[in-house]
């Protein structure tokens, strides 16, 4: 069986880079521990070690209950495998938060700009005064010594338990659509309540994200749970395709996060 038929063509360069590594677990009998992964690409791993492989195990840990990014070890069925096995690290910082305000992107950004590939990081949290980092534990130390402003504000960063970590669970709201397609084009201007143009303009801008990649093609497809992201906007994602209208529209669920 082709594996690679129950995947989009964008996914197959890293299913053969998780095929790599399963192969080089069956082969070296030693554990694989991956970058921090995207919901999505976690799934993969998920579904491509679950299939015909009973001799490895494979787990995933992001630091905290509800993060989104983590990171994967693949192993041997018998190896014990533990939280200080992902080698992951949190970082924070404060900030007067009366004088100057700090976003995500505003973080990631500076991150970046240390030269730092977005893979070694993982979930971010910027508010309430505080800015934490979840990271690789190899590089705390070269962030806490170099990202020592962000925007406007200096910040110096410590290294802090997990205990400390400030989490949020995500809340979606449902509710039930009538579509003529599961064209992007459609599926945005139906979610976001724009229209069919204005959904079409931010698509060709590369404002519209599918699983974490920017689409620009509005005649792009949907599938079941996909998780699709506007800017400014918000997430959404595609729960279902739940039926067909006598008029061959189809019935789908869809959920707007809240939080």
């Amino acid at each position: 069986m082709d594996i690679y038929q129950h995947f989009r063509k964008e996914e197959h360069s890293f299913i053969d880079q998780v095929l790599s590594w399963i192969e080089q677990v069956e082969r070296s009998f030693q554990s694989k521990l991956t970058d921090f992964l995207d919901p999505r690409e976690q799934q993969i791993v998920e579904m491509l070690v679950g299939t015909a492989h009973n001799d490895l195990q494979m787990r995933l840990f992001g630091g905290g209950h509800h993060s989104e990014r983590k990171r994967a070890i693949i192993a041997p069925y018998y190896e014990v495998i533990t939280d200080e096995d992902f080698n992951i690290s949190v970082v924070q910082a404060n900030y007067q938060e009366k004088f100057i305000t700090l976003a995500h992107r505003d973080v990631l950004g500076a991150f970046l700009s240390l030269g730092v590939k977005r893979k070694k990081l993982g979930d971010i949290f910027a508010g309430d005064g505080k800015i934490q980092i979840i990271l690789d534990q190899d590089f705390t130390s070269f962030v806490i010594m170099n990202l020592t402003g962000i925007k406007r504000a200096t910040v110096s960063f410590e290294e802090k338990q997990f205990a400390d970590l400030i989490e949020y669970e995500s809340i979606w709201s449902q509710s039930e659509k009538i579509v003529s397609s599961l064209r992007l084009d459609t599926m945005i201007k139906e979610i976001y309540s724009i229209s069919r143009k204005d959904a079409q303009i931010v698509i060709q801008k590369g404002l519209v994200k599918v699983n974490y990649r920017i689409v620009e093609d509005s005649k792009f497809i949907l599938r079941e749970g996909d998780l699709i992201s506007l800017r400014g906007k918000g997430r959404s994602k595609l729960v279902g395709i739940t039926g067909q209208t006598k008029k061959e529209k189809l019935k789908v669920t869809i959920a707007l996060l809240q939080v």
